[in-house]
């Protein structure tokens, strides 16, 4: 398959994708084997919650629509420009790529899904416990859109064999695991990553009820997640409490309302002093990874400082939210949006796919 081909292939499966939302899903007549894909679609993105009780049709819905708007002919043609020249025309350097894929978030392992397959490589795939069902039935579509592709995507339950390199995403204490049991291959393994906050008082509401879908979006669960907020000395709250009010609904989830009270309870046995709303929690703590339904926070005195000690953090940090506070910024409220060309823990996955023997 020549990389044009391989696009196109994404682009139709965008296309299919964009088809489906929370508010109107609408099933149009010019997407490829809708006959074949559509209704059974629907049917499993309302059985998410049966097979992870966090995957509830909404947020499932977002991870949808993100992929769609992100699946485009304009964005892989922005993204795999640079690469071009690199690029292999007809796949006889293909590798077998061992992608392990974490579960915490709906279709979290696509990016490398999809960069394994736009190289011209093989995927062989163990889906996390918590994600089975999404990726393997995207794949299948695929598969309808280019029979090519068949070839190229196998799932396994046991024992990863007969592969080349790997792609290993999970917590810290796996990441030992990984690193042991992968030595002897080319490897990509990612660890525990949070994100964070800058603020100064300056925000205004809006700045701060898209704050609120960068801490609330997936409960919270994602390495995009605002989990920490930097602050000033005597920064006011209230600003803050005030305008994430419209996430509220929150509380109302089992799951989310389970870990609230627990990881309360547990605060406040230990004394510590907390700020909260009846749903998020504020504790003052010098760590990036929160419980779910808390935020961490941490005063500085200048921003220069805190850059410095951002950099140093640069490990245990995925992306830092702010209006251009500190390097890098990402805007309020687009967290969980990131753009292809947007890696996970800043590592290249097309160049390191590109490049490894």
């Amino acid at each position: 398959m020549t990389l044009e081909t391989k696009k196109s292939v994404f682009v139709e499966l965008g296309k299919f994708l964009k088809q489906f939302s929370e508010k109107d899903t609408i099933k149009k007549s010019d997407v490829l084997h809708n006959d074949l894909f559509f209704d059974d679609f629907e049917k499993l993105i309302h059985l998410s919650q049966s097979h992870n009780g966090w995957y509830t049709p909404e947020q499932v819905y977002f991870a949808i629509k993100s992929w769609a708007d992100a699946l485009t002919e304009e964005n892989l043609d922005k993204w795999l420009s640079q690469y071009s020249s690199e690029f292999t025309q007809d796949d006889k350097t293909e590798k077998t790529v061992a992608l392990i894929l974490a579960g915490n978030i709906p279709l979290v392992g696509f990016h490398d899904f999809l960069s394994v397959l736009i190289t011209g490589n093989k995927a062989l795939i163990k889906t996390s416990s918590n994600d089975q069902h999404l990726l393997p039935f995207l794949a299948k579509y695929l598969i309808a859109v280019d029979e090519s592709l068949k070839d190229k995507v196998t799932f396994v339950e046991g024992k990863l064999e007969n592969f080349d390199t790997v792609i290993a995403t999970g917590s810290n204490n796996t990441a030992r695991y990984f690193e042991y049991y992968f030595k002897d291959k080319p490897s990509i393994i990612r660890k525990n990553r949070n994100s964070a906050a800058v603020l100064n008082g300056k925000e205004t509401k809006e700045d701060l009820e898209a704050l609120g879908e960068d801490i609330f979006r997936y409960f919270g669960l994602g390495c995009r997640n605002v989990s920490k907020l930097f602050v000033p000395k005597d920064y006011s709250f209230v600003p803050f409490f005030e305008a994430i009010f419209k996430y509220q609904d929150v509380i109302h989830y089992e799951k989310y309302a389970n870990n609230y009270d627990y990881n309360k309870a547990v605060f406040l046995m230990s004394n510590f002093k907390l700020l909260d709303n009846g749903f998020l929690t504020l504790k003052e703590d010098p760590s990036y990874a929160s419980p779910i339904s808390s935020v961490f926070y941490e005063f500085y005195e200048n921003i220069e400082d805190l850059q410095t000690r951002l950099e140093a953090d640069a490990e245990q940090i995925q992306c830092i939210v702010s209006n251009d506070l500190v390097k890098n910024s990402t805007p309020f409220g687009q967290t969980q949006n990131p753009r292809l060309w947007d890696y996970a823990d800043n590592v290249n996955t097309i160049t390191f796919l590109l490049t490894t023997k």
